[in-house]
């Protein structure tokens, strides 16, 4: 196996990859009489032409570490956000494509309070909460048409780092 450490997830180190999810450091504006700050429009949402945007909810069980990372996937016909509906960090993994097929994949520790959005066809690790409860709200597409592709390493990698 191969040893991948985790690091914190940044804008600059996810961009390509996706958006996070996470308050702005100021409101784009105040709504409800004041007394809410709405933090619009954070990530890029792509259905497809021929998909709709879906909500659902995913009660994952949390992994430990170190965690053996052995499957990636991704959908090629729309994003992918993760919603975590607690306030524990989870795990993030993303792969570069190289000419079809996920590269060495990258891994993140999410901050309390933040989500991510996977763009379109980008190779990722499975939900992978660190800690229970594992529920997420996930927005993603829906439609007829096939989204799923999945990648078996050969050789699997080893995810470790300091999560607390």
């Amino acid at each position: 196996m191969t040893d991948i450490l985790i690091h914190p997830l940044t804008q600059d180190a996810f961009a390509p990859f996706g958006d996070i999810l996470a308050l702005k450091s100021a409101p784009d504006k105040l709504i409800n009489q004041g007394l809410c700050g709405r933090h619009h429009d954070l990530a890029l949402m792509d259905f497809g032409a021929d998909g709709r945007a879906g909500i659902s909810l995913f009660d994952a069980t949390p992994r430990s570490l170190p965690y053996v990372l052995e499957l990636v996937e991704r959908h090629p016909e729309g994003s992918q956000a993760f919603i975590p509906m607690t306030e524990t960090p989870f795990l993030v993994i993303v792969a570069p494509d190289e000419n079809g097929i996920p590269g060495r994949p990258l891994a993140f520790r999410t901050e309390a309070g933040q989500g991510i959005n996977f763009h379109r066809n980008i190779w990722h690790g499975v939900l992978t909460p660190l800690f229970a409860p594992g529920l997420f709200a996930v927005v993603d597409r829906i439609g007829k048409s096939a989204n799923l592709e999945e990648y078996w390493y050969e050789i699997p990698f080893t995810v470790s780092g300091d999560v607390t």
